[in-house]
């Protein structure tokens, strides 16, 4: 019997449906799987955790959720974003629903960024592409977005440039350029794993601000099973690109079922600690 579901309450689907999802990479000597019939769920204003080791398969699972993955890579299932098959699109349909309704926030957001472009300019980028609003138009929305995501003096920082920003202002730069057109869908990569514990927290807190302002479902891919406590509603857990289990936060957590999820939580001897941490 599956577990109840409390995002799913009163909706008609969810904001990402993924069914069936395999990834091969052909190589000498025979295909490489990284993903294995992967099916999940990410709900309206809900936060979902896919965890797991390096080469567990969660990365490769949400760059086929924006089609970015490696060339080569042969796709199979069906992937749904608000009940639009997604990899029946073309090309053109799909750049057209990157960063309008599905955005992703990456690990390391001073690669990410222009470095010969203020971060104003960069976080506007939506309006123009999307929206077609003149620079003059779109940099009052920017100034909201910047001041949205708890960067001081905005109208100041938006002429700046990526190296005059702190690493934790560069991902809430990468985050404020996400939220600009309301997505339904936001994934996140490890985005916390190059920051301090203090930057971290400051992060965590902002996503969780814009799911429940916004109504965005973010999808946050990580490593780090203490975030996933403190942050995620819902978790798939993922081991050699299948997903071995999947549950409410505080079941997987306090009940495991699967023994790589039991094997996951005995490496992580601070996870209670973190949990337990006042927000």
């Amino acid at each position: 019997m599956s577990e109840p579901r409390p995002h799913a309450r009163n909706r008609d689907r969810p904001a990402l449906a993924i069914r069936g999802l395999t990834v091969d990479f052909k190589r000498r000597g025979g295909d490489l799987r990284a993903v294995d019939q992967v099916s999940l769920d990410v709900w309206p204003k809900e936060i979902v955790g896919v965890i797991g080791e390096s080469g567990s398969g969660k990365t490769m699972t949400a760059l086929s959720a924006m089609r970015l993955l490696p060339y080569g890579a042969r796709v199979s299932g069906t992937i749904e974003l608000g009940g639009r098959d997604i990899l029946s699109l073309d090309e053109a349909g799909m750049r057209g629903l990157r960063g309008d309704r599905i955005v992703l926030i990456p690990q390391d957001a001073l690669q990410a960024l222009n470095p010969t472009m203020p971060v104003g300019r960069q976080v506007g980028e939506p309006y123009e592409f999307h929206r077609k609003l003149s620079w003059r138009r779109a940099a009052d929305k920017v100034i909201d977005l910047l001041r949205a995501v708890k960067i001081a003096d905005p109208e100041v920082r938006a002429r700046e440039y990526p190296h005059q920003f702190s690493g934790g202002m560069q991902q809430r730069a990468m985050i404020a350029t996400g939220l600009a057109l309301d997505p339904e869908l936001i994934i996140a990569d490890e985005p916390t794993t190059a920051l301090d514990v203090t930057v971290q927290a400051r992060i965590l807190k902002l996503l969780r601000e814009i799911r429940d302002q916004r109504g965005s479902a973010i999808m946050f891919i990580t490593h780090e099973l203490g975030i996933v406590a403190e942050l995620c509603d819902w978790v798939y857990v993922m081991n050699g690109g299948r997903v071995v289990e999947d549950g409410p936060v505080a079941r997987i957590f306090g009940a495991p079922r699967a023994d790589y999820t039991r094997m996951l939580l005995a490496a992580t001897p601070s996870i209670h600690k973190r949990k337990e941490r006042p927000r």
